[in-house]
């Protein structure tokens, strides 16, 4: 007998569909085809153990499971649950009349139990763009998958439970979520605010300005001058994520298998802060089998890199490309795979090896030659990507002292949504771009373009400081930003002298 199961494998961040066809005769071979993995080979053993142990004797007949369609991999243990449905309806073990209905997925256990996989999120999507009306998962990844609407979501412990579904021999009922509602309640929450940060104005200002146009940013100070600290509170005030954003960036950390047991929507920005012996292959994703690196993992949010010339040299440069594209493509031999990367990037380093070149207070005890050899470690191309580059200095003993809170993230954040809502309706008929940070050559003549005493103050800096091409762009979205900010229609010249402060590497080469 013939039967058809269904369920999919991931490929990228989508799911995508996969027929599980199986026929038994007389015999007793056991052979799975369409180009399965070792994971998937090994399944018939975890099928017959639990199978048996759940009080279900496992038919010992020829069976032959297809894995359709044949020319893609299959990858993982998310096919044991869908083929061991298939075994027992072909033998008719079990009886289900609307298997059609149903999409399928789980590892299992020896003892029959029904482990979680990875991937819940977009198989959920993809069963109800199929038109599948139910779904089968793990227990575990069931708050995650039901966020999908219009879809009944079930989760299960065990093989018994899911043939019981199937059967119809349960009380178990679909998990409903009011996805909407939830969101609504749990995004904006911190445990971190900008109004615990004492002083540091001028880097509270350059945040703002980053946020506002989704600017990458760079802060240069000495150990303890509060980088991380600052950075950390850095999502507070974007903006917060829409229900689409939160859709993608939940499917990325699905498929990486990093969504706590029982999570839902993601409702926060994601913050990455990988380490600096970080490999390219875990930067960027990829892998023998394709896995999202940390810059996807960052997606709609922040990419943290401190201590950045600590980064191999390898590391930093591929992420000049997904800077600029704001998407990853991981090409092999064997497949190639698109992942989203539009982060935000922040960057902080000491501005010597010692981290006390220029301090107020500290003598530097760099040998000639090395501040210059410890900031080459990152390229130029790289440098000129980051639109923000700005100084930090260590907070004064009566900024410490003062009792009175500095300005709230809620505050700050007001300020932002104001120039988003500026920027959204700018680009309102501009398909990809969102905010300032992602002008091309185009709309930055056609919004960005200053007064003439503008353009007469930042000819004669770049001449001055023989600055490049794409700084000279990048300084006119970053003055674009200052001036939504602003409320100013016209970017002025007070607009591009403050963008060139925000290029203090520049600067500081021509000291």
């Amino acid at each position: 007998m013939l039967t058809k199961v269904f369920t999919a494998s991931i490929y990228g961040i989508e799911a995508m569909p996969v027929t599980i066809e199986t026929e038994s005769g007389n015999g007793s071979m056991f052979t799975i085809v369409g180009m399965a993995d070792t994971a998937v080979k090994e399944s018939q053993m975890r099928m017959v153990s639990a199978v048996n142990n759940s009080g279900i004797s496992f038919p010992h007949r020829r069976i032959l499971i297809n894995l359709a369609p044949a020319d893609v991999r299959k990858e993982g243990a998310c096919f044991d649950l869908p083929m061991t449905i298939g075994v027992l309806t072909s033998n008719g073990v079990i009886e289900v009349s609307d298997l059609g209905d149903y999409m399928i997925a789980g590892e299992l256990s020896l003892d029959g139990s029904v482990l979680p996989i990875r991937g819940a999120l977009p198989m959920a999507v993809k069963a109800r763009e199929m038109g599948f009306r139910r779904l089968i998962v793990p227990y575990e990844n069931v708050t995650e998958a039901a966020v999908v609407n219009r879809l009944e979501v079930f989760g299960v412990r065990n093989l018994t439970e899911a043939l019981g579904i199937l059967t119809g021999n349960t009380d178990l009922k679909p998990t409903v979520i009011d996805t909407r509602s939830m969101f609504a309640t749990q995004s904006g929450v911190f445990d971190n605010d900008f109004s615990e940060v004492r002083g540091q104005e001028t880097v509270k200002r350059a945040f703002e300005v980053a946020c506002a146009g989704g600017h990458n940013i760079l802060l240069i100070g000495p150990p303890g001058a509060g980088k991380s600290m600052m950075a950390k509170r850095l999502p507070t005030i974007l903006p917060p994520l829409t229900l689409g954003e939160a859709l993608e960036t939940t499917k990325i950390h699905s498929v990486a298998g990093k969504l706590p047991k029982g999570s839902m929507l993601m409702t926060r920005r994601p913050f990455r802060t990988p380490h600096h012996t970080v490999s390219p292959v875990a930067l960027v994703g990829g892998g023998s089998t394709p896995m999202p690196g940390e810059i996807s993992l960052a997606h709609n949010g922040v990419l943290f890199l401190d201590e950045l010339p600590e980064f191999p040299r390898q590391v930093l440069e591929v992420l000049r490309q997904p800077i600029e594209d704001r998407i990853i493509t991981i090409a092999r031999a064997k497949y190639t795979v698109d992942y989203p990367a539009s982060f935000m990037l922040v960057a902080s380093m000491n501005p010597c090896p010692c981290g006390y070149y220029g301090h107020p207070t500290r003598q530097c005890t760099c040998q000639a030659g090395q501040v210059s050899r410890y900031m080459g470690r990152i390229s130029g191309p790289l440098l000129d990507r980051i639109d923000i580059q700005v100084d930090i200095q260590p907070v004064g003993f009566d900024d410490m002292a003062a009792t009175a809170s500095g300005e709230s993230s809620a505050a700050i954040r007001t300020r932002v949504l104001a120039a988003r809502a500026i920027q959204q309706q700018r680009f309102i008929n501009e398909p990809g771009v969102h905010c300032n940070a992602q002008m091309g050559s185009r709309l930055l003549r056609q919004y960005a373009w200053p007064e003439q005493a503008g353009l007469d103050k930042l000819k004669d800096r770049m001449t001055r400081l023989n600055m490049s091409a794409r700084a000279f762009d990048r300084i006119l979205r970053v003055a674009r930003t200052i001036a939504d900010l602003d409320g100013s229609e016209q970017v002025r010249s007070r607009h591009i002298a403050e963008a060139i402060a925000y290029r203090s590497l520049d600067r500081s080469h021509h000291n």
